[in-house]
């Protein structure tokens, strides 16, 4: 019997590995991305004080009739970077959360980018 690969666990090690580099502080605070299989998910988070500072989702009332396609990603991102604009950021560090930097993950992040965010 051929076992199927637990991508779960290969992506939490690999957003492990990620997270020991990016770090968000006061200044630049980081950029966090999660993607279930329907919807994604992204949070601009200040880890020195443990706090978040904006978010956005695809379950946000404005997407409701979206999904978590490519282009409501795109759209979450420019949300985001609205908000965190609107909290006082314009630069973060982009946390993939150890994705591959394709698709979604790409489209929110340059819808993030378009609206203001600079990383």
């Amino acid at each position: 019997m051929v076992s199927r690969p637990n991508t779960e666990a290969r992506r939490k090690r690999r957003h492990k590995r990620v997270r020991a580099a990016v770090t968000g502080t006061a200044v630049r605070p980081r950029l966090n991305v999660f993607r279930s299989l329907n919807h994604i998910y992204a949070q601009v988070i200040d880890d020195a004080k443990g706090v978040t500072l904006a978010s956005a989702s695809s379950l946000d009332k404005e997407f409701r009739d979206e999904g978590g396609n490519k282009a409501a990603a795109r759209k979450v991102g420019k949300l985001l970077a609205e908000r965190a604009v609107k909290a006082g950021v314009t630069t973060v560090v982009f946390d993939r959360g150890g994705y591959l930097y394709h698709g979604r993950v790409q489209e929110l992040a340059e819808g993030a980018r378009e609206a203001g965010l600079e990383f």
